[in-house]
């Protein structure tokens, strides 16, 4: 390879765009919320992981929760087991909490060991169940809102408490937990749980500088379906105004949830960013411009250099 002289003062440039960001996050925790799609690409999984692996090697303290719900659905389709979801929430039965167990703790987060091990970082996969790291109880039937039918979600299960000592000696110890949202209840009956919820919950508890959602959308959309729209930041205001006008849908319901409970647990900025945008992750921590949406609590809290470099590249909502 040669690099012209061009070449090599961009690179620098870069560089010394990158290092007060360095200097601002290295040592401090970041939750990252792979979404189910990114599995079924080789190589958009492997360029994912290259940029956790930047991360991991600025000192940056990393925490990857994955969910699997493509190849969940593919597997139990083939045994012959509907899916519904309801809300942007899979019920699993009795019939499909084994295939979950399989796809989560086995087929997914041994794929994602595997190219750690290959990119030399130390990453250890544990699931909710591991050590009480998730407490969990089984969920009751449900109401819907603005509904009279009731839902039953079957072995799902609602959060009761994280013990973030678990994360913490591996964090300590200078390893990457690569987290299965899979827990159980205190009788060991397997629950499944979303892993947006668990990616907040996990934020919340390890008081995580960002929490950063990868997933099939580019960021949240003022319009639903034009990718024109992205909101470059907002807040809980915000947030709720667009819940509200029937912006978010589907699988952006609950990931609206769980951003509402990592800034309230104490999370300082989230992220809603796409996994198929070239260098997503790099991009949204070491630039003001970032890819996505960030969500913060209250947007007066967002630096005029955050506001600018947000507003240059998309809508706003909640100012």
């Amino acid at each position: 390879m040669i690099l012209h002289r061009s070449d090599q003062a961009g690179s620098v440039r870069a560089l010394r765009s990158a290092a007060p960001y360095i200097r601002l996050y290295k040592g401090k925790t970041f939750v990252i919320k792979a979404g189910g799609a990114v599995f079924s690409d080789a190589a958009m999984l492997r360029g994912l992981i290259e940029q956790i692996a930047i991360l991991h090697l600025l000192g940056i303290r990393v925490v990857l929760v994955h969910g699997g719900g493509p190849q969940l659905t593919e597997v139990t389709e083939a045994l012959g087991v509907p899916t519904r979801m309801v809300q942007g929430r899979r019920i699993t039965d009795e019939q499909s909490i084994d295939a979950t167990s399989m796809v989560l703790n086995g087929l997914i987060n041994t794929r994602i060991l595997a190219i750690c091990r290959e990119l030399s970082i130390a990453a250890v996969g544990i699931s909710g169940v591991d050590a009480g790291l998730v407490r969990a109880h089984r969920r009751p039937p449900v109401q819907l809102d603005g509904s009279a039918e009731t839902v039953d979600f079957g072995y799902v299960g609602d959060i009761d408490r994280i013990d973030s000592a678990v994360i913490r000696k591996h964090l300590d110890s200078g390893l990457m937990p690569v987290v299965s949202p899979l827990s159980a209840d205190d009788r060991g009956v397997l629950l499944n749980i979303n892993a947006d919820t668990v990616a907040a919950a996990l934020g919340a508890a390890l008081a995580a500088e960002k929490l950063i959602l990868c997933t099939g959308a580019h960021g949240i959309l003022e319009r639903v379906g034009d990718p024109s729209s992205i909101i470059s930041y907002t807040d809980l205001a915000g947030l709720a105004r667009l819940r509200d006008a029937g912006c978010l849908r589907e699988g952006m319901l609950p990931k609206a949830r769980a951003i509402e409970e990592a800034l309230r647990g104490g999370v300082r900025r989230v992220h809603v960013i796409s996994y198929s945008a070239p260098d997503s992750i790099l991009a949204e921590v070491f630039t003001n411009e970032g890819t996505g949406t960030l969500v913060v609590a209250d947007v007066n809290a967002l630096t005029p250099d955050e506001q600018h470099g947000g507003a240059a590249g998309g809508a706003t909502a909640g100012t």
